[in-house]
């Protein structure tokens, strides 16, 4: 197997970017750029990941082409299995939100994106992995707790033409009524308590359509780049520009560790969501898991 991927499989989300790009119109793409793919568009999310574990098992690696939530399924398949050495991931970025390719600094740009298809370039990656009543749950931009995340849930709800705003939309809208919490992290050494209104827990920078909400995250040194807000709520409107641009964490409100694991807890419980999808509730234990993806850049 060759470092670049001018052959293999591709597999499509048909419904990732509201179904902007067609099996035909990414094939043209790929054999302009010199790949020579078998591109598949799986109808459902179940079969999606099914073929993704089938292809990495047949051909020790895959391109899967969407968004955020398209790669964090296939991210999903794969880790929730053992593997001889990290498998091997790479991304077409179709879809709406394609945030943990900003971390690199890659545009969401699909001609780009085809042509680093054909370089020898690989990188281990760190995953986060989350653990509560629901189970086990992988994630490779951000997780939340709190206020975050119930408007995640708020932002899924909204038609795709609100595109960017989504995030910001739900937030605000969930801010009013959302309840504090006595929130407790837990790490090896030492114990964080707060009268919170959220808690992130980020692997990569972006989220949330460009939000640079952990500008210090790496995804290389097994840690995850964790933050408790505590702020009053009628400072959270002014302070969303600074969030979005990554000029938050020097903010009184804002405590920020980078610790390999925790347990977090909450009182009364709050909604969890991982790369944007509701999960579950708290409490939770999270954890980075060491270069458990090789992906292309």
């Amino acid at each position: 197997m060759t470092d670049s991927f001018t052959d293999g499989t591709v597999l499509l989300n048909p419904v990732a970017g509201r179904g902007r790009v067609s099996v035909h119109q990414l094939s043209e793409l790929l054999n302009a750029a010199g790949v020579n793919a078998r591109v598949e568009a799986p109808p459902s999310p179940d079969r999606m990941a099914e073929r993704v574990v089938e292809v990495v098992s047949n051909e020790g690696r895959v391109a899967v082409a969407g968004g955020d939530g398209t790669l964090s399924l296939a991210v999903n398949a794969l880790c929730a299995r053992q593997w001889p050495e990290p498998p091997r991931v790479a991304m077409l970025p179709s879809g709406t939100a394609c945030d943990f390719l900003r971390t690199f600094g890659f545009a969401r740009d699909l001609k780009e994106a085809a042509a680093r298809l054909t370089t020898p370039s690989w990188y281990d990656i760190d995953i986060g992995c989350l653990e509560g009543d629901w189970g086990k749950r992988f994630f490779v931009n951000v997780a939340e707790a709190g206020v975050g995340a119930a408007a995640a849930e708020m932002a899924a709800r909204f038609p795709g033409w609100v595109g960017a705003a989504r995030y910001g939309l739900g937030f605000l809208a969930r801010l009013p009524r959302f309840p504090r919490a006595e929130v407790k992290v837990i790490g090896a050494h030492r114990t964080i308590s707060a009268d919170a209104l959220a808690v992130i827990v980020a692997n990569a920078q972006f989220f949330a359509w460009k939000w640079n909400i952990a500008p210090k995250a790496n995804l290389v040194d097994n840690r995850l780049d964790l933050q408790v807000f505590s702020p009053r709520k009628s400072q959270l409107p002014l302070a969303l520009p600074k969030i979005v641009k990554g000029m938050h964490l020097k903010e009184r409100w804002v405590q920020r560790r980078s610790w390999e694991s925790c347990e977090v807890t909450a009182d009364p419980a709050w909604p969890v969501e991982a790369d944007g999808e509701m999960v579950g509730f708290t409490p939770m234990r999270v954890s980075s898991v060491p270069a458990a993806i090789r992906f292309k850049i």
